[in-house]
């Protein structure tokens, strides 16, 4: 098989008939990650590479192969639990690793049929990596597996890598990275620059990215997909930190970070009553290096973000509305945020281009400086591809060309070159600072929907959006109505306590 297209054929024909069995693409997806590793591991051992092995003997490739039947299924289930005790790519790779083939007849097919046939080492880094990201999006694509939570829509990727212009020897980070979509199209374009030199190529190779990603298996996926795009190697520490990134200040500075956070609001644990009820507690992330202490994941991760970076370093995260216009903690973030930091453009997504339903995002641009007593930011630019904007995933999908004004007004080779437009406008650090808990929350465009009758979208897209807004409003209250309730227990606990 020789072309891109066979080999995502393959990879889909063989996922459709594990689904057959009850497997969800994560599950396919999971799987081809140990099996692709054991794989490459074991072609580096052989001419042309000759590498000594990382893999111990009794637990490689080959050891797979030399087995079918019952005894390949269990010999598979050991090769998965002693590798999850090791340490560096091994380690992050295969923690907590579970087969999920219970038939062995397929899982000898998998591993004989589709991926021993290939020479995977000498494909091409785009033809494997995308035959990867092809199942990784099919993945978000699944509802029912709620994959969709970690996966960025590729071309708004695209239109932020575009803009923030990664160069080479820059250190690069995403503190919840996901699948790796941001650290992977940052790599991609300083790896078109034909004038790297062998120290800069080896700096993009192993040096230049980091990422933190809390749940074990979407670790291994990134890891992975990572890995076939020619990013780290299996003798190298893994990029890829299993942990959450807000629990403790940062240890080291980068000059670019990039990031999508989870859509949850709140931070939280669960917790077993005397009685044996299960509840959850929101949890405060108290810090010294943040401005404000609270149980939104959202705004700890624009506190966690200007903490990463170095002086002067350059930030794009993605936040939902709340961050905009949230009271509190949310106007103190804002208020510090616009003063330590030039917070320059803010893009408003339209809704229905993440898998996710019910979200309305927002990307944040900033820049940290040094430390000040005026103000970093001085005027802030707005671009609006919200109002009178209506994607759906199926049928209208945000492609690359819709970002493509934004690219253009953006203007980063110049950023005084700019120019107020319909959709981009201008508000300085003053006014700004005049409005009503320093809301970012800036909308200018009428929506044509509410006034011209005759020319409304389409029913289908109306009534997407509606279900949007109405998914975004339940998960409003049933983050307010756990929150009381949690709080309604716990004092209940504390009063029969003082009893």
């Amino acid at each position: 098989m020789s072309t891109q297209n066979g080999l995502v054929q393959r990879l889909w024909s063989y996922c459709n008939v594990l689904r057959d069995d009850g497997l969800s693409y994560g599950d396919y997806l999971e799987q081809l990650t140990f099996l692709l590793f054991l794989k490459m591991a074991d072609e580096q051992t052989k001419p042309p590479f000759l590498r000594a092995a990382i893999v111990p003997d009794g637990l490689d490739w080959p050891s797979l192969l030399e087995r079918d039947g019952d005894e390949l299924e269990v010999h598979y289930r050991h090769v998965l639990t002693e590798l999850g005790r090791g340490n560096g790519m091994l380690g992050v790779i295969f923690r907590k690793a579970q087969n999920r083939i219970q038939d062995p007849a397929k899982l000898r097919r998998l591993v004989v049929d589709l991926i021993d046939r290939e020479s995977w080492l000498t494909l091409d880094a785009d033809v494997k990596g995308d035959a990867y990201e092809g199942l990784l999006e099919k993945n978000a694509e699944d509802v029912k597996s709620g994959a969709g939570q970690y996966f960025t829509p590729r071309p708004l990727i695209k239109a932020i890598v575009e803009v923030m212009r990664p160069e080479p020897g820059m250190r690069i980070c995403d503190p919840a990275c996901g699948t790796g979509g941001f650290l992977l199209a940052a790599h991609a374009a300083i790896a078109e620059n034909p004038m790297l030199d062998p120290d800069q190529k080896r700096h993009l190779r192993f040096d230049a990215l980091r990422g933190w990603e809390i749940v074990d298996a979407t670790a291994r996926l990134c890891v992975m997909n990572l890995l076939l795009h020619g990013i780290g190697d299996e003798e190298h520490e893994s990029p890829i930190v299993v942990d959450d990134a807000l629990k403790a200040a940062p240890s080291e500075r980068f000059e670019m970070v990039l990031t999508n956070p989870p859509f949850g609001r709140k931070s939280s644990m669960t917790f077993v009553s005397d009685e044996g009820e299960v509840g959850r507690e929101d949890l405060v992330v108290v810090r010294d290096d943040f401005w404000a202490s609270t149980s939104n994941k959202q705004l700890n991760f624009v506190q966690h973000v200007r903490t990463l970076l170095a002086i002067g370093g350059r930030a794009a995260v993605v936040v939902p509305d709340n961050v905009l216009f949230e009271g509190g903690a949310g106007e103190t973030v804002r208020r510090q945020l616009l003063h330590e930091c030039d917070v320059h453009t803010l893009l408003r997504l339209p809704t229905g281009v993440f898998y996710a339903q019910g979200v309305k995002a927002n990307v944040l641009f900033f820049e940290r400086k040094a430390a000040s007593e005026t103000p970093s930011t001085r005027e802030l630019w707005v671009y609006d591809l919200r109002t009178n904007q209506h994607f759906t995933l199926k049928q209208n999908p945000l492609r690359y060309e819709h970002l493509e004004d934004f690219i253009a007004a953006y203007s980063a080779e110049d950023r005084s070159a700019r120019a107020e437009s319909e959709r981009f406008k201008r508000f300085s650090y003053d006014e700004l600072m005049q409005r009503d808990k320093v809301s970012l929350d800036l909308v200018w465009l009428r929506d044509e929907s509410l006034e011209d009758l005759d020319n409304l979208p389409p029913p289908d897209v109306i009534a997407q959006e509606i279900v949007e807004d109405l998914e975004a409003a339940v998960a409003e209250f049933a983050a307010v109505a756990e929150s009381l309730g949690t709080t309604f227990a716990l004092s209940r606990e504390s009063e029969e306590t003082t009893k």
